[in-house]
């Protein structure tokens, strides 16, 4: 005789109703979860962006100290054989197309580690450099060079010698609320060279206003300071000539933006 079996034994599986709480449970449990693993990976990035500011700065400091207190240039042209060469802070590119280190790689134990943003994975808006995702201050900071020219004497002009220079380091006052370094940004990506919003080194608006800053890190974006110490942005701000179209058009705000609305944030004086 076959022995009944307990209700226990019985039972086969789960119901129907079972399965769909144990689904929605997982669903819970996951949408709480995946926030947070998210907000982890964002934190970690943005640490990772703060130590490479942080050895820029560095870099930057040695390449004054060796160099009798001049920053690097931002960018500067020099008249070569087969053409012209030009010479930006980050990647020097040569007439026939190639690329090499710039200035701070010398001064960088590993530069393609910490001249690439790793919150940041888009094309170069100069060129044929790789897009590393920072900037450097090119209004108040480093040297902005011309193309070269041919002097009344018939010889070229190159290089720094048509280069509109940056502060000098006596005028440095305010050291540690103006940006050396920072996260890159504007509508069509990341623009190498970070302006100040009133645009009076430069004079054209559209050119300043594609060297704005990318609040990438959780709506921060991180800044390094010329006294060497770095921390994270909170303020996204428009810049003081704002219209509908430079804020749409090519800012892309409020993902990108300035550090402050005038210069305050850019000058160091």
């Amino acid at each position: 005789m076959t022995r009944p079996h307990s209700a226990l034994q019985a039972r086969a599986g789960f119901t129907l109703v079972e399965t769909l709480v144990s689904i929605a449970i997982v669903g819970l449990l996951m949408a709480v979860l995946v926030p947070g693993l998210r907000s982890v990976a964002e934190a970690s990035k943005s640490a990772a962006c703060m130590s490479n500011l942080r050895q820029m700065a560095s870099a930057a400091h040695s390449y004054s100290v060796t160099w009798r207190d001049a920053y690097p240039a931002a960018i500067v042209y020099k008249k070569v054989a087969g053409g012209v060469r030009t010479e930006a802070w980050d990647f020097t590119q040569h007439p026939d197309g190639t690329v090499t280190p710039g200035a701070l790689w010398l001064f960088t134990d590993t530069p393609n580690e910490v001249m690439q943003c790793p919150g940041f994975d888009g094309a170069s808006t100069f060129g044929n450099d790789p897009a590393s995702g920072y900037n450097y201050n090119t209004s108040f900071i480093g040297a902005e060079g011309r193309f070269p020219e041919l002097g009344p004497d018939g010889a070229w002009k190159d290089g720094w010698a048509l280069a509109r220079r940056g502060l000098p380091m006596a005028s440095h006052r305010r050291t540690s609320e103006t940006a050396l370094f920072g996260d890159a940004g504007w509508k069509g990506g990341a623009n190498k060279f970070m302006r100040a919003p009133s645009g009076n080194a430069e004079g054209d608006l559209g050119v300043v206003y594609s060297g704005a800053q990318s609040f990438r890190h959780v709506m921060c974006a991180n800044v390094a300071f010329l006294d060497g110490s770095v921390r994270p942005c909170q303020d996204c701000c428009e810049g003081v000539h704002a219209t509908p179209s430079l804020l749409s058009d090519v800012l892309d705000f409020p993902h990108n933006g300035f550090l402050s609305n005038d210069d305050t944030a850019y000058d160091p004086r």
